[in-house]
């Protein structure tokens, strides 16, 4: 208990993690950004994209690793926990704030509890599961009060954010059962590997970004805000966070779930969204419902939710 104690205190675990919430909670101001110049499904791509072609050198080294009869279920584990999610939040940015957009992505340490309850066996206190009841309120709350009376559009691109979540809670579930023994890192390297190299094919031929990015010169600074988002936010924030928890602890390393929506925030305020106070009731609510979801004994399941939706930022 000491040796941990004074990792808590190392600064370069505090400077990581401020880097990490910095990072993550830009994330959504960064999509909003891209969505200037690109379509959601354009960005959703380019961020997978990106993403691969940052991640590819490594992935020679990485496939040597990992036992070929694992390389389907990677592939799988891409789509639902990285394409479907990267598409979803790039659609859903086109009509909701991005603040919104990151405050419901901390939903997903919910519907992991739910999934794994639901379908893997999964062991959970009644705290934990009031925590899933408190959070789930504060998402209805937020994503009702955000509507202002838009019952249609604003719900329903609100929804793909809490569909995204529950992509990554879906895979979450997948890795711990399937993936036993295998990195985050590994992991994260090699799904971009599978999905990434179909996924360049496509825009390269089905799409207008390679015509786009000759004959508009703009759009090179929407594909600026998009490598930032995939090299530093996913790439680079993936190591780091790997880092943080040899450092420091898994508990210290969590504290991320509940700073990603503050920053978020501040973006969205910096750039003009509207924010009503009452969002802060909504709000608090879901990140009490993600304290209590992340209290034990569901901490160790939770601890890969936080690693792998995080990756995808």
């Amino acid at each position: 208990m000491e040796k941990v104690s004074q990792k808590k205190k190392n600064p370069i675990s505090w400077i990581i993690l401020v880097s990490l919430v910095l990072v993550w909670g830009s994330s959504f101001i960064l999509i909003k950004k891209s969505l200037l110049y690109f379509s959601g499904v354009e960005v959703g791509l380019l961020r997978i994209v990106i993403t691969f072609l940052f991640l590819s050198p490594l992935a020679v080294k990485k496939l040597k690793k990992v036992p070929r009869k694992n390389f389907f279920l990677l592939f799988i584990s891409g789509i639902i926990g990285s394409s479907i999610p990267a598409l979803l939040f790039a659609i859903a940015e086109t009509k909701i704030e991005s603040s919104i957009a990151g405050t419901l992505n901390s939903l997903t340490p919910l519907f992991t509890l739910i999934i794994g309850l639901s379908f893997f066996r999964i062991k959970a206190r009644w705290y934990n599961v009031t925590g899933v009841l408190i959070g789930l309120l504060g998402a209805v709350g937020l994503i009702l009060s955000s509507s202002k009376g838009n019952m249609g559009g604003n719900i329903l691109y609100s929804s793909l954010v809490v569909i995204a979540s529950i992509c990554y809670a879906i895979n979450v579930n997948l890795v711990k059962v399937y993936f036993k023994g295998i990195s985050s890192l590994d992991i994260t390297v090699l799904t971009f590997l599978f999905i990434g190299v179909p996924t360049l094919i496509y825009v390269i031929i089905f799409t207008n970004v390679p015509e786009l990015l000759l004959t508009d010169a703009k759009s090179w600074e929407g594909l600026g805000y998009l490598s930032i988002l995939s090299i530093v936010g996913t790439g680079i924030a993936l190591i780091a966070f790997n880092q943080l928890i040899k450092l420091s602890s898994p508990v210290f390393a969590s504290s991320v779930t509940y700073l990603i929506p503050v920053i978020a925030i501040i973006w969205g305020v910096i750039d003009g969204e509207p924010f009503s106070l009452i969002y802060f009731l909504w709000i608090i609510l879901i990140l009490a419902g993600v304290f209590l979801v992340n209290a034990k004994p569901y901490s160790n399941l939770n601890l890969s939710s936080r690693i792998l939706f995080k990756k995808n930022k």
